[in-house]
């Protein structure tokens, strides 16, 4: 073979490589590219103000503004925002917020549907005049009645052979605000014997008398959602709608709406699998439930899982991004375990975060031979795996603090802590060997007494022996007190999410307050925000809620370990 004929040979693998490892959407995508039915790839990310994002919306926004940056197209923010009787600016905002901290770059193609409501009531009055909307006087109930079933067909309104005429003027009259909601609704005239209960005839526009946010009082019909978004997507010119597979089987009803309002170049609607978090509440009907019952203190407490509560607890936008991608894009539902999203938290905070020494459950410990009242200043690492991160001085001195559990005066069989004639090594300081304890009148061990060796200073170069044991400690004198919680899955595991009543398995253990935990005093200067790996503990985070000078809330982003392991693609 010619050199010429080996390289020919190692690209068209490449490329084989590359297409295997190309999702669904992108080789659709390339499809059209290729055979010239776009010249470009325009997507967006379409929420309802309605309540606040999750996980889930995680996907899509991460899946549409990536599609858009690997193929150099444009991405879209844009608020469907038809139904006033749900949504509020307060919404809007903390979605926009949501989509920013992600990273989806949407620049200055920020939109909302109510900009578009002239083109929409333009395009329902061609559909109109070519035959294909009719206004009906059915109520709900009745409406519903005539829709038929899924083995039996519907059957025709007995207004839908109305005239071109007669449908134009009653249509204006709904905007006019000459009928009463409920009334009148105008519905597109296809098929009410389709197998596809999505094609019988559904309503295009209903009459609401509400303001809205963003238009006022100027419109009292309002399109519904599946005219709407459609024709959004047309006007600004997107490409491939991407949409989770719950609306597969509106699709036909989506190309009926771009097909028969003449569009030069119309979108296409493709579906992807939902992302399913096990375990987790993501429902905005009973999250405001929640909400409402006090079980959380807000669409943003840490338990959560929607977007604002993520970063609340100290998740990152490149975790997310981690996540997304080892969940990948699929036909097929399925389910993600919740460990799947702590394992990435782990791996993205490990390299990123100071190691610093925080006791949750102390009792003291007194060095006998240490110096009283001296206090000397060591040197510590802030992450031993990223020298970039530097160093910083840690006080030691004669009076230390340790965890409750890093002392047994009678060990377990394998206990390599401290316990009488044990020596251990305090991380970043000396050896220790523990001589006696002091107790409370329950039993309670209160005060460890040990002794220390002068020769085993850290970075001394000492290796006269080896001790099997190190545990953290911080210095009493400067110790700064905080409030840590650590949070478990809201849900009870055991008993599933939903009992069959409908009410949710609370976990009474979801969130524990420590109030005695102390920490080093480098923790004091932490800002709201700000995100640590306690040794031995997990990572934590300020809480930006409660956040205030002199007096800070750590929350547990995530525990140390887990048996998780990243499945192989």
């Amino acid at each position: 073979m010619s050199n010429n004929e080996t390289v020919t040979a190692a690209a068209d693998t490449t490329l084989n490589e590359n297409e295997k490892s190309k999702n669904f959407i992108e080789n659709l995508i390339d499809k059209d590219l290729a055979e010239g039915r776009y010249d470009t790839v325009a997507t967006r990310f379409p929420p309802e103000p309605n309540g606040y994002l999750h996980i889930g919306h995680a996907k899509s926004i991460i899946l549409n503004s990536g599609l858009a940056e690997k193929y150099h197209g444009t991405f879209n923010l844009r608020f469907d925002d038809t139904n006033p009787t749900k949504e509020k600016t307060e919404f809007v905002e903390s979605i926009r917020k949501d989509v920013e901290w992600l990273g989806a770059k949407f620049d200055d193609r920020l939109f909302f549907a109510s900009d578009y409501f002239d083109t929409m009531y333009e395009k329902a009055v061609l559909l109109i005049k070519k035959g294909l909307a009719y206004v009906c006087d059915l109520n709900a109930d009745e409406i519903r009645e005539y829709r038929g079933t899924l083995t039996e067909p519907g059957k025709n309104s007995p207004y839908r052979d109305r005239s071109v005429e007669e449908n134009l003027e009653l249509f204006e009259n709904m905007k006019n605000g000459m009928y009463e909601d409920g009334t009148h609704v105008l519905r597109a005239k296809i098929d009410m014997a389709s197998p596809n209960i999505n094609m019988r005839d559904p309503i295009l526009y209903r009459i609401a008398h509400m303001t809205h946010h963003n238009t006022g009082d100027k419109w009292c019909i309002y399109p519904m959602y599946d005219f709407a978004h459609p024709i959004e997507d047309a006007i600004e010119g997107i490409t491939h709608s991407i949409c989770t597979l719950e609306f597969e089987d509106h699709r036909p009803l989506y190309d009926w709406v771009v097909n028969n309002t003449d569009w030069v170049h119309p979108p296409r609607q493709v579906e992807f699998a939902k992302l399913y978090l096990t375990n987790v509440v993501t429902g905005k009907r009973y999250i405001k439930k929640l909400v409402e019952e006090g079980v959380v203190d807000g669409w943003d407490d840490p338990r959560l899982v929607s977007i604002a509560a993520l970063r609340r607890r100290g998740f990152t936008p490149e975790s997310l991004r981690f996540f997304v991608d080892t969940v990948g894009v699929s036909k097929a539902n399925s389910s993600v375990d919740y460990a799947q999203l702590e394992y990435c938290i782990r791996e993205d905070l490990k390299m990123k975060r100071p190691r610093m020494m925080a006791v949750l459950d102390p009792i003291k410990l007194v060095i006998d031979n240490y110096p009283e009242g001296e206090i000397e200043y060591l040197d510590a690492e802030n992450n031993l795996e990223n020298p970039e991160l530097g160093s910083r001085k840690i006080p030691f001195g004669r009076e230390l603090y340790i965890e409750r559990d890093d002392f047994m005066e009678e060990p377990i069989p394998k206990y390599k802590r401290l316990y009488p004639g044990n020596e251990v090594r305090l991380m970043h300081a000396y050896f220790v060997k523990a001589v006696s304890c002091e107790k409370d009148e329950n039993g309670n061990v209160t005060v460890v007494h040990a002794t220390y060796d002068p020769e085993t200073k850290a970075g001394s170069g000492f290796t006269g022996r080896k001790v099997k044991g190190t545990i953290h400690w911080v210095e009493a004198s400067s110790a700064y007190r905080a409030e840590v919680r650590q949070y478990e899955n809201l849900i009870d595991e055991e008993k599933g999410v939903y009992n069959e009543d409908g009410t949710m398995n609370i976990n009474p253990n979801s969130m524990t307050i420590i109030n005695t935990a102390v920490m080093e005093p480098a923790l004091k200067e932490a800002k709201s925000g700000d995100s640590f790996q306690f040794v031995r503990n997990g990572f934590y985070c300020v809480d930006s809620k409660y956040f205030k000078e002199g007096k800070m809330v750590f929350g547990r982003i995530v525990s140390m370990k887990s048996s998780f392991k990243l499945p192989q693609k």
